[in-house]
Protein backbone atom coordinates (compact mmCIF):
# COMPACT_ATOMS: atom_id res chain seq x y z
CA UNK A 1 0.00 0.00 0.00
CA UNK A 2 1.15 3.37 -0.88
CA UNK A 3 1.01 6.10 1.45
CA UNK A 4 1.99 9.28 -1.13
CA UNK A 5 -1.54 10.44 -0.46
CA UNK A 6 -1.20 10.72 3.24
CA UNK A 7 1.35 14.26 3.97
CA UNK A 8 1.26 17.09 2.04
CA UNK A 9 4.68 19.66 1.98
CA UNK A 10 2.94 22.50 0.62
CA UNK A 11 0.87 22.74 4.03
CA UNK A 12 4.09 23.20 5.94
CA UNK A 13 4.01 26.93 6.50
CA UNK A 14 0.02 26.90 7.20
CA UNK A 15 0.73 24.08 9.71
CA UNK A 16 3.31 26.08 11.39
CA UNK A 17 0.93 29.03 11.16
CA UNK A 18 -1.88 27.07 12.78
CA UNK A 19 0.31 25.95 15.69
CA UNK A 20 1.79 28.75 16.91
CA UNK A 21 -1.73 31.07 16.76
CA UNK A 22 -3.27 28.10 18.07
CA UNK A 23 -0.67 27.72 20.95
CA UNK A 24 -1.52 31.79 21.79
CA UNK A 25 -4.88 31.09 22.00
CA UNK A 26 -4.89 28.55 24.74
CA UNK A 27 -2.47 30.90 26.62
CA UNK A 28 -4.46 33.16 26.85
CA UNK A 29 -7.58 31.11 27.65
CA UNK A 30 -5.43 29.54 30.47
CA UNK A 31 -4.29 33.28 31.48
CA UNK A 32 -8.20 33.94 31.61
CA UNK A 33 -8.70 30.83 34.09
CA UNK A 34 -6.06 31.81 36.22
CA UNK A 35 -7.49 35.46 36.71
CA UNK A 36 -10.66 34.79 36.91
CA UNK A 37 -11.16 31.24 38.00
CA UNK A 38 -11.55 32.06 42.29
CA UNK A 39 -13.96 34.44 41.82
CA UNK A 40 -16.34 32.79 39.52
CA UNK A 41 -15.53 29.37 40.48
CA UNK A 42 -13.30 28.27 43.58
CA UNK A 43 -13.95 27.47 46.94
CA UNK A 44 -15.67 30.46 47.90
CA UNK A 45 -17.01 31.35 43.74
CA UNK A 46 -20.23 32.35 43.01
CA UNK A 47 -20.54 29.10 41.49
CA UNK A 48 -17.77 26.58 42.88
CA UNK A 49 -16.58 23.86 41.66
CA UNK A 50 -16.71 21.70 44.58
CA UNK A 51 -20.07 22.07 44.77
CA UNK A 52 -20.74 20.86 41.21
CA UNK A 53 -18.70 17.95 41.03
CA UNK A 54 -20.66 16.58 44.49
CA UNK A 55 -23.53 16.51 41.90
CA UNK A 56 -22.26 15.85 38.46
CA UNK A 57 -20.36 12.74 38.50
CA UNK A 58 -17.00 12.37 35.90
CA UNK A 59 -19.24 10.35 33.32
CA UNK A 60 -21.28 13.76 32.50
CA UNK A 61 -18.26 16.24 33.09
CA UNK A 62 -14.91 14.76 33.02
CA UNK A 63 -11.91 16.37 34.31
CA UNK A 64 -9.47 16.11 36.88
CA UNK A 65 -11.08 18.13 39.60
CA UNK A 66 -13.41 14.96 39.59
CA UNK A 67 -10.67 13.57 41.61
CA UNK A 68 -9.34 16.60 43.77
CA UNK A 69 -10.03 19.84 44.14
CA UNK A 70 -8.68 22.97 45.43
CA UNK A 71 -8.09 26.36 44.66
CA UNK A 72 -4.36 25.96 44.60
CA UNK A 73 -4.54 22.74 42.87
CA UNK A 74 -6.44 24.65 40.17
CA UNK A 75 -3.87 27.65 39.78
CA UNK A 76 -1.36 25.02 39.54
CA UNK A 77 -3.26 23.29 36.34
CA UNK A 78 -4.27 26.85 34.96
CA UNK A 79 -0.57 27.51 35.17
CA UNK A 80 1.12 24.31 33.75
CA UNK A 81 -1.23 24.82 30.41
CA UNK A 82 -0.10 28.20 30.11
CA UNK A 83 3.54 27.23 30.93
CA UNK A 84 3.37 24.57 27.79
CA UNK A 85 1.05 26.74 25.75
CA UNK A 86 4.06 29.39 25.99
CA UNK A 87 6.59 26.51 24.78
CA UNK A 88 4.54 25.58 21.83
CA UNK A 89 4.66 29.96 20.97
CA UNK A 90 8.24 30.00 21.29
CA UNK A 91 8.46 26.58 18.88
CA UNK A 92 10.38 24.65 21.72
CA UNK A 93 8.92 21.81 20.82
CA UNK A 94 9.32 21.81 16.78
CA UNK A 95 11.84 19.40 16.48
CA UNK A 96 10.96 16.82 18.83
CA UNK A 97 9.51 12.98 18.09
CA UNK A 98 6.37 12.59 16.91
CA UNK A 99 5.49 11.07 20.00
CA UNK A 100 6.93 13.81 22.07
CA UNK A 101 4.59 15.87 20.02
CA UNK A 102 1.59 13.88 20.06
CA UNK A 103 2.11 14.41 23.88
CA UNK A 104 2.88 17.99 24.44
CA UNK A 105 0.00 19.15 22.49
CA UNK A 106 -2.32 16.50 24.32
CA UNK A 107 -1.80 18.38 27.59
CA UNK A 108 -3.21 21.59 27.33
CA UNK A 109 -6.50 19.98 25.44
CA UNK A 110 -6.85 17.58 28.72
CA UNK A 111 -5.74 20.55 31.27
CA UNK A 112 -8.51 23.05 29.58
CA UNK A 113 -10.83 20.70 29.24
CA UNK A 114 -11.15 19.91 32.73
CA UNK A 115 -11.38 23.25 33.69
CA UNK A 116 -14.62 23.99 30.67
CA UNK A 117 -16.25 20.66 32.00
CA UNK A 118 -16.31 22.01 36.15
CA UNK A 119 -16.93 25.74 34.69
CA UNK A 120 -20.63 25.55 34.38
CA UNK A 121 -22.38 28.36 33.09
CA UNK A 122 -19.19 30.92 32.59
CA UNK A 123 -17.50 28.09 30.36
CA UNK A 124 -20.96 27.56 28.12
CA UNK A 125 -19.88 29.64 25.37
CA UNK A 126 -19.34 28.03 21.69
CA UNK A 127 -15.21 29.43 21.57
CA UNK A 128 -14.83 27.03 24.35
CA UNK A 129 -15.90 24.21 22.53
CA UNK A 130 -14.37 25.11 19.61
CA UNK A 131 -10.60 25.81 20.88
CA UNK A 132 -11.42 22.50 22.32
CA UNK A 133 -12.26 20.48 18.90
CA UNK A 134 -9.59 22.20 16.96
CA UNK A 135 -6.79 21.78 20.20
CA UNK A 136 -7.73 17.99 20.09
CA UNK A 137 -7.18 17.59 16.10
CA UNK A 138 -3.96 20.02 16.58
CA UNK A 139 -2.71 16.88 18.82
CA UNK A 140 -2.09 14.93 15.57
CA UNK A 141 -0.48 17.69 13.51
CA UNK A 142 2.93 16.36 14.29
CA UNK A 143 6.12 18.52 14.89
CA UNK A 144 7.86 20.90 12.26
CA UNK A 145 9.95 18.32 10.75
CA UNK A 146 7.56 16.24 9.65
CA UNK A 147 5.21 16.43 6.62
CA UNK A 148 1.51 17.74 7.15
CA UNK A 149 -1.02 14.34 7.63
CA UNK A 150 -3.72 15.58 4.91
CA UNK A 151 -6.80 13.27 6.77
CA UNK A 152 -6.04 16.01 9.80
CA UNK A 153 -6.11 19.12 7.43
CA UNK A 154 -9.48 17.96 5.88
CA UNK A 155 -10.95 17.29 9.33
CA UNK A 156 -9.46 20.89 10.26
CA UNK A 157 -11.02 22.25 7.16
CA UNK A 158 -14.37 19.88 8.67
CA UNK A 159 -14.67 22.09 11.55
CA UNK A 160 -14.35 25.58 10.06
CA UNK A 161 -17.13 24.05 6.89
CA UNK A 162 -19.36 23.47 10.59
CA UNK A 163 -18.40 27.57 12.34
CA UNK A 164 -19.32 28.89 9.50
CA UNK A 165 -22.14 27.44 7.47
CA UNK A 166 -23.65 26.28 10.94
CA UNK A 167 -23.93 30.11 11.64
CA UNK A 168 -25.26 30.89 8.35
CA UNK A 169 -28.02 28.52 8.38
CA UNK A 170 -28.88 29.68 11.93
CA UNK A 171 -29.18 33.41 11.24
CA UNK A 172 -31.37 32.14 7.84
CA UNK A 173 -33.48 30.43 10.38
CA UNK A 174 -33.75 32.64 12.84
CA UNK A 175 -35.20 36.58 13.07
CA UNK A 176 -36.27 38.01 9.90
CA UNK A 177 -33.82 40.72 9.85
CA UNK A 178 -31.61 38.44 8.12
CA UNK A 179 -33.54 37.27 5.23
CA UNK A 180 -34.37 41.69 5.00
CA UNK A 181 -30.68 42.59 5.41
CA UNK A 182 -31.31 44.62 8.14
CA UNK A 183 -29.87 42.96 11.33
CA UNK A 184 -27.12 45.07 11.18
CA UNK A 185 -28.78 48.16 11.90
CA UNK A 186 -28.96 47.27 15.46
CA UNK A 187 -26.46 44.83 16.10
CA UNK A 188 -23.44 47.01 16.31
CA UNK A 189 -25.04 48.65 19.35
CA UNK A 190 -27.05 45.40 20.76
CA UNK A 191 -24.15 42.91 20.44
CA UNK A 192 -23.10 41.47 24.14
CA UNK A 193 -19.76 43.84 24.53
CA UNK A 194 -19.32 46.59 21.81
CA UNK A 195 -15.34 47.59 20.86
CA UNK A 196 -13.75 50.96 20.03
CA UNK A 197 -15.23 50.84 16.91
CA UNK A 198 -18.17 49.72 17.45
CA UNK A 199 -19.71 53.10 17.38
CA UNK A 200 -19.03 53.98 13.88
CA UNK A 201 -19.77 50.66 12.46
CA UNK A 202 -23.54 51.55 13.99
CA UNK A 203 -23.49 54.86 12.26
CA UNK A 204 -23.07 53.20 9.00
CA UNK A 205 -25.16 54.21 6.44
CA UNK A 206 -27.61 51.42 6.00
CA UNK A 207 -27.10 50.37 2.42
CA UNK A 208 -24.08 49.48 3.70
CA UNK A 209 -25.23 47.58 6.46
CA UNK A 210 -27.60 45.77 3.92
CA UNK A 211 -24.22 44.84 2.36
CA UNK A 212 -22.58 43.66 5.70
CA UNK A 213 -25.22 41.27 6.34
CA UNK A 214 -25.28 39.93 2.41
CA UNK A 215 -21.47 39.51 2.77
CA UNK A 216 -21.91 37.67 5.85
CA UNK A 217 -24.68 35.31 3.97
CA UNK A 218 -22.34 34.62 1.33
CA UNK A 219 -19.56 34.13 3.57
CA UNK A 220 -21.55 31.51 5.57
CA UNK A 221 -23.45 30.04 3.34
CA UNK A 222 -21.74 29.73 0.03
CA UNK A 223 -17.82 29.96 0.64
CA UNK A 224 -17.39 27.25 3.33
CA UNK A 225 -18.62 24.64 0.09
CA UNK A 226 -15.38 26.05 -1.94
CA UNK A 227 -12.82 24.73 1.06
CA UNK A 228 -13.21 21.35 -0.04
CA UNK A 229 -12.22 22.35 -3.99
CA UNK A 230 -8.73 21.82 -5.24
CA UNK A 231 -5.95 24.76 -4.56
CA UNK A 232 -6.62 27.66 -5.55
CA UNK A 233 -10.02 27.69 -4.80
CA UNK A 234 -9.55 26.38 -1.64
CA UNK A 235 -7.39 29.18 -0.69
CA UNK A 236 -9.42 31.61 -1.83
CA UNK A 237 -12.11 30.78 0.53
CA UNK A 238 -10.13 31.06 3.19
CA UNK A 239 -9.00 34.31 2.27
CA UNK A 240 -12.68 35.37 1.96
CA UNK A 241 -13.58 33.93 5.87
CA UNK A 242 -10.20 35.97 6.95
CA UNK A 243 -11.42 39.10 6.10
CA UNK A 244 -14.80 38.63 7.05
CA UNK A 245 -13.24 37.80 10.46
CA UNK A 246 -10.89 40.45 10.58
CA UNK A 247 -13.94 42.82 10.16
CA UNK A 248 -15.74 40.76 12.87
CA UNK A 249 -12.76 41.37 15.36
CA UNK A 250 -12.98 45.06 14.44
CA UNK A 251 -16.53 45.50 15.02
CA UNK A 252 -16.84 43.49 18.38
CA UNK A 253 -15.61 41.93 21.15
CA UNK A 254 -15.79 38.12 20.73
CA UNK A 255 -13.37 37.03 22.74
CA UNK A 256 -11.11 34.39 20.57
CA UNK A 257 -14.02 32.81 18.50
CA UNK A 258 -12.86 35.45 15.30
CA UNK A 259 -9.42 34.60 15.72
CA UNK A 260 -10.13 30.71 15.84
CA UNK A 261 -12.02 30.89 13.07
CA UNK A 262 -9.13 32.52 11.55
CA UNK A 263 -6.80 30.10 12.62
CA UNK A 264 -8.58 27.07 11.10
CA UNK A 265 -8.95 29.34 8.06
CA UNK A 266 -4.51 29.15 7.75
CA UNK A 267 -4.61 25.61 7.65
CA UNK A 268 -6.55 26.07 3.67
CA UNK A 269 -3.38 28.27 2.20
CA UNK A 270 -0.90 26.09 0.57
CA UNK A 271 2.45 26.95 -0.66
CA UNK A 272 1.14 29.44 -3.40
CA UNK A 273 -0.63 31.57 -0.66
CA UNK A 274 2.11 31.18 1.77
CA UNK A 275 5.08 31.17 -0.14
CA UNK A 276 7.72 30.01 2.39
CA UNK A 277 10.18 27.26 1.51
CA UNK A 278 9.94 24.15 3.63
CA UNK A 279 12.77 22.21 4.99
CA UNK A 280 13.47 18.58 4.51
CA UNK A 281 10.46 17.36 5.80
CA UNK A 282 10.29 13.00 7.13
CA UNK A 283 7.46 10.87 6.86
CA UNK A 284 5.35 10.07 9.80
CA UNK A 285 5.84 6.76 11.53
CA UNK A 286 3.71 3.99 10.50
CA UNK A 287 2.18 3.84 13.80
CA UNK A 288 1.29 7.14 13.47
CA UNK A 289 -0.58 6.94 10.34
CA UNK A 290 -2.25 4.31 11.64
CA UNK A 291 -3.42 6.05 14.91
CA UNK A 292 -4.52 9.17 12.50
CA UNK A 293 -6.49 6.94 10.71
CA UNK A 294 -8.41 5.52 13.61
CA UNK A 295 -8.90 9.70 15.17
CA UNK A 296 -10.55 10.18 11.54
CA UNK A 297 -12.75 7.27 11.75
CA UNK A 298 -13.79 7.94 15.06
CA UNK A 299 -14.59 11.67 14.31
CA UNK A 300 -16.06 10.85 11.15
CA UNK A 301 -18.37 8.30 12.72
CA UNK A 302 -19.25 11.62 15.67
CA UNK A 303 -19.79 14.09 13.21
CA UNK A 304 -23.11 12.38 12.21
CA UNK A 305 -25.22 14.47 14.85
CA UNK A 306 -23.24 17.41 14.08
CA UNK A 307 -24.45 17.16 10.08
CA UNK A 308 -27.64 16.27 10.57
CA UNK A 309 -27.92 19.09 13.12
CA UNK A 310 -27.21 21.97 9.92
CA UNK A 311 -30.42 20.73 7.93
CA UNK A 312 -32.27 20.25 10.96
CA UNK A 313 -35.25 22.67 11.10
CA UNK A 314 -34.19 22.81 14.93
CA UNK A 315 -31.04 23.50 14.42
CA UNK A 316 -29.07 23.58 17.82
CA UNK A 317 -26.00 26.28 18.11
CA UNK A 318 -23.20 25.93 19.96
CA UNK A 319 -23.80 22.03 21.56
CA UNK A 320 -22.03 19.11 22.36
CA UNK A 321 -22.82 15.74 21.24
CA UNK A 322 -19.94 13.96 23.59
CA UNK A 323 -18.39 14.92 27.29
CA UNK A 324 -15.12 15.33 25.33
CA UNK A 325 -16.14 18.31 22.70
CA UNK A 326 -14.87 16.08 20.34
CA UNK A 327 -17.47 16.85 17.24
CA UNK A 328 -19.98 20.41 17.99
CA UNK A 329 -22.43 22.71 16.70
CA UNK A 330 -21.55 26.12 16.04
CA UNK A 331 -23.87 29.70 15.33
CA UNK A 332 -24.98 32.58 17.09
CA UNK A 333 -27.02 35.25 16.80
CA UNK A 334 -30.01 33.70 15.29
CA UNK A 335 -31.90 36.73 16.77
CA UNK A 336 -30.87 39.67 16.63
CA UNK A 337 -31.96 42.34 19.84
CA UNK A 338 -33.06 45.75 18.65
CA UNK A 339 -32.57 47.34 21.95
CA UNK A 340 -29.99 47.49 24.39
CA UNK A 341 -30.70 46.63 28.13
CA UNK A 342 -28.09 47.39 30.55
CA UNK A 343 -27.50 45.20 34.45
CA UNK A 344 -26.31 48.64 36.43
CA UNK A 345 -25.22 47.82 40.01
CA UNK A 346 -25.04 50.19 42.56
CA UNK A 347 -24.55 50.51 46.54
CA UNK A 348 -24.50 53.05 49.09
CA UNK A 349 -22.25 53.19 52.71
CA UNK A 350 -25.04 55.32 54.09
CA UNK A 351 -27.09 53.64 57.64
CA UNK A 352 -30.16 54.47 56.12
CA UNK A 353 -32.62 54.61 52.82
CA UNK A 354 -34.28 57.32 52.18
CA UNK A 355 -35.46 59.76 48.90
CA UNK A 356 -31.82 61.41 49.33
CA UNK A 357 -29.96 58.50 49.13
CA UNK A 358 -26.75 58.76 47.27
CA UNK A 359 -25.65 55.69 45.20
CA UNK A 360 -22.42 54.82 43.62
CA UNK A 361 -21.94 52.61 40.64
CA UNK A 362 -19.69 50.00 40.34
CA UNK A 363 -17.53 49.92 36.79
CA UNK A 364 -16.83 46.99 34.84
CA UNK A 365 -13.88 46.63 32.70
CA UNK A 366 -15.56 45.58 29.51
CA UNK A 367 -19.43 46.25 29.17
CA UNK A 368 -20.73 49.21 29.07
CA UNK A 369 -21.37 51.53 31.85
CA UNK A 370 -20.47 55.44 32.24
CA UNK A 371 -22.10 56.78 29.35
CA UNK A 372 -18.76 59.06 28.79
CA UNK A 373 -16.33 55.86 28.54
CA UNK A 374 -15.32 54.50 25.31
CA UNK A 375 -16.14 51.06 24.44
CA UNK A 376 -13.02 48.51 25.07
CA UNK A 377 -10.84 46.23 22.92
CA UNK A 378 -10.67 43.47 25.52
CA UNK A 379 -10.81 40.67 22.95
CA UNK A 380 -9.26 38.07 22.35
CA UNK A 381 -9.15 38.17 26.42
CA UNK A 382 -12.41 37.26 27.85
CA UNK A 383 -14.48 38.76 30.43
CA UNK A 384 -16.44 36.04 31.83
CA UNK A 385 -19.10 38.26 34.19
CA UNK A 386 -19.08 41.06 31.89
CA UNK A 387 -20.45 38.96 29.03
CA UNK A 388 -22.91 36.97 31.79
CA UNK A 389 -24.04 40.34 32.59
CA UNK A 390 -24.94 41.27 28.87
CA UNK A 391 -26.90 37.60 29.23
CA UNK A 392 -28.78 38.93 32.72
CA UNK A 393 -30.07 42.38 31.20
CA UNK A 394 -32.06 40.21 28.29
CA UNK A 395 -33.65 37.94 31.05
CA UNK A 396 -33.49 37.57 34.65
CA UNK A 397 -33.21 33.34 34.09
CA UNK A 398 -30.14 33.88 33.02
CA UNK A 399 -28.57 35.60 36.21
CA UNK A 400 -30.43 33.06 38.70
CA UNK A 401 -27.43 31.16 39.77
CA UNK A 402 -25.13 34.03 40.33
CA UNK A 403 -26.49 37.08 40.69
CA UNK A 404 -27.70 37.34 44.02
CA UNK A 405 -24.47 35.77 44.96
CA UNK A 406 -22.75 38.32 43.18
CA UNK A 407 -24.66 40.69 45.32
CA UNK A 408 -23.51 39.28 48.48
CA UNK A 409 -19.63 38.98 47.61
CA UNK A 410 -19.56 43.25 46.65
CA UNK A 411 -21.35 43.60 49.95
CA UNK A 412 -19.29 41.78 51.52
CA UNK A 413 -16.20 43.72 49.94
CA UNK A 414 -14.94 40.20 48.58
CA UNK A 415 -11.33 41.08 47.22
CA UNK A 416 -11.49 38.38 44.52
CA UNK A 417 -14.63 39.51 43.50
CA UNK A 418 -13.76 43.02 43.12
CA UNK A 419 -10.42 42.00 41.13
CA UNK A 420 -13.26 41.37 37.79
CA UNK A 421 -14.51 45.18 38.15
CA UNK A 422 -12.87 48.49 36.85
CA UNK A 423 -13.93 50.30 39.46
CA UNK A 424 -14.91 49.67 42.79
CA UNK A 425 -16.31 53.32 44.42
CA UNK A 426 -16.19 52.14 48.11
CA UNK A 427 -11.86 51.31 47.86
CA UNK A 428 -12.76 48.23 48.96
CA UNK A 429 -15.28 48.99 51.96
CA UNK A 430 -17.99 47.00 52.32
CA UNK A 431 -21.20 49.31 51.56
CA UNK A 432 -23.87 48.79 53.62
CA UNK A 433 -26.91 48.54 50.57
CA UNK A 434 -26.32 47.23 47.29
CA UNK A 435 -29.00 47.78 44.26
CA UNK A 436 -29.30 46.56 40.19
CA UNK A 437 -30.82 48.68 38.21
CA UNK A 438 -32.18 48.49 34.34
CA UNK A 439 -31.02 51.17 32.24
CA UNK A 440 -32.10 51.34 28.22
CA UNK A 441 -29.02 51.92 26.39
CA UNK A 442 -28.85 53.48 22.83
CA UNK A 443 -25.51 54.73 21.07
CA UNK A 444 -25.07 58.67 20.77
CA UNK A 445 -25.90 59.99 17.73
CA UNK A 446 -23.02 61.99 15.65
CA UNK A 447 -24.33 64.95 16.91
CA UNK A 448 -25.12 64.30 20.70
CA UNK A 449 -21.44 62.84 21.06
CA UNK A 450 -19.95 65.80 19.37
CA UNK A 451 -22.51 67.86 22.11
CA UNK A 452 -21.96 66.08 25.11
CA UNK A 453 -19.06 63.99 24.39
CA UNK A 454 -20.27 60.64 25.37
CA UNK A 455 -20.66 56.81 23.56
CA UNK A 456 -24.09 55.99 25.54
CA UNK A 457 -27.58 57.68 26.21
CA UNK A 458 -28.98 55.43 29.16
CA UNK A 459 -32.69 55.64 30.71
CA UNK A 460 -33.91 53.78 33.34
CA UNK A 461 -35.98 50.94 32.86
CA UNK A 462 -36.44 50.02 36.54
CA UNK A 463 -35.35 47.64 39.26
CA UNK A 464 -33.47 44.47 38.21
CA UNK A 465 -32.40 43.31 41.89
CA UNK A 466 -34.48 45.19 45.12
CA UNK A 467 -32.33 47.35 47.28
CA UNK A 468 -30.85 44.45 50.01
CA UNK A 469 -28.33 44.52 53.14
CA UNK A 470 -25.91 41.63 54.19
CA UNK A 471 -27.80 39.63 56.86
CA UNK A 472 -26.32 37.92 60.17
CA UNK A 473 -25.69 35.28 58.05
CA UNK A 474 -23.81 36.40 55.36
CA UNK A 475 -26.92 36.21 52.83
CA UNK A 476 -27.93 39.54 51.03
CA UNK A 477 -31.63 40.24 52.84
CA UNK A 478 -33.87 42.96 50.99
CA UNK A 479 -34.24 46.47 52.90
CA UNK A 480 -36.99 47.37 54.92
Amino acid sequence: MSWDWFTDPDYWASRLAFQRVLAALYLIAFLVAVNQFRALIGTNGLLPVPRFVRRVPFRRAPSVFQFHYSDRFFAAVAWTGAVISAALVLGLCDSVPVWASILVWAAPWVLYQSIVNVGQIWYSFGWESLLLETGFLAIFLGPADTAPPVPVLWLLLWVLFRVEFGAGMIKMRGAPCWRDLTCLYYHHETQPMPGPLSWYFHHLPKPLHRLEALASHATQLVVPFALFAPQPAAGIAALLILVTQAWLVASGNFSWLNLLTMTLALSALDSHLLPFSAPTLAEPPLWDRVLILVVTALLLVLSYRPARNLFSGKQLMNYSFDRLHLVNTYGAFGTVTQIRHEVVIEATDEPELGPDTVWREYEFKGKPGDPRRRPRQIAPYHLRLDWMMWFASLSSSYADAWLEPLAEKLLAADPETLKLLRHDPFEGRPPTFLRARLFRYRFTTPAERRATGEWWVRTPRGPALRAGRLGPDGAAVAAE
